[in-house]
């Protein structure tokens, strides 16, 4: 059947999706979600469900849509796991020490944590929308070993891929619900980032205080722990004030 004869948009990203899989059926849907990780304003929400629904109507098999956009998906987060080994710690390090608000301890935090977690992240990150891109630099970075990189976006990417090309295989013509619920899940991770991210320059703009201020702090700091630690030498002083006193008069 011709995608183009059913309700699928000819026009926009569906459009281009639908002429990629009817020109090259599963290659041509793995080449739009490899190109949906490099691009994340390509979105897998649109592509994906599309892919399922040219499934169902033959344009396609099942098992060819689930590889070849499985594929794709390791594809681009490969290449973008190439572009962290690029970049490198050390070029990381230079470029985070001139960004404003934020503190070499901060990247040395995160590195630690990634080191921990960072087979987690891997994972569990390429079925959030807007990270499942994201998370491929900083595994490139941090020098991921290869082959635990590419089995864990295989599998995280499979489990993603196959909800979404299920979904769009399953509802058929409402193919465009999943676009629907999956756009909302976009929404609300990208304001909660952005949320997080004002808490962060708060945070960060509070604690840079002028230095007079710290100064003088720490100086009556400094006073009232040498009053607390010395309280004869405060009793001395007070004795002083009244003999000089008396003597006065």
């Amino acid at each position: 059947m011709n995608l183009a004869q059913s309700s699928v948009p000819t026009d926009g990203i569906a459009g281009w999706a639908t002429d990629l899989v009817e020109a090259a059926g599963g290659p041509g849907a793995g080449l739009a979600i490899a190109l949906e990780n490099l691009f994340p304003p390509l979105p897998s929400e649109v592509i994906l469900p599309l892919t399922g629904f040219a499934a169902g109507q033959g344009v396609l098999s099942l098992p060819s849509a689930l590889f070849w956009t499985t594929l794709g998906s390791v594809v681009g987060a490969v290449a973008l796991y190439w572009i962290g080994l690029l970049v490198g710690r050390d070029h990381m390090h230079a470029a985070w020490a001139r960004l404003p608000l934020v503190k070499a301890s901060d990247l040395v935090r995160t590195e630690e944590w990634f080191a921990r977690h960072g087979t987690k992240a891997v994972f569990l990150g390429r079925m959030v929308p807007v990270f499942r891109s994201l998370i491929s630099v900083p595994a490139g970075v941090e020098r991921m070993r290869l082959p635990v990189f590419l089995g864990l976006t295989a599998l995280g990417s499979l489990i993603w891929n196959s909800v979404l090309v299920m979904a769009g295989y399953w509802l058929g013509d409402q193919w465009d619900v999943v676009e629907t619920y999956v756009g909302l899940l976009s929404k609300a991770v990208l304001a909660l980032s952005a949320v997080a991210l004002v808490a962060y320059v708060v945070v960060r703009l509070r604690g840079r205080r002028p230095t007079g201020a710290h100064r003088a702090d720490g100086s009556r700091r400094a006073d009232r722990s040498r009053r607390d630690a010395d309280p004869s030498g405060q009793e001395a002083d007070r004795t002083g004030r009244e003999a000089d006193r008396t003597g006065g008069a």
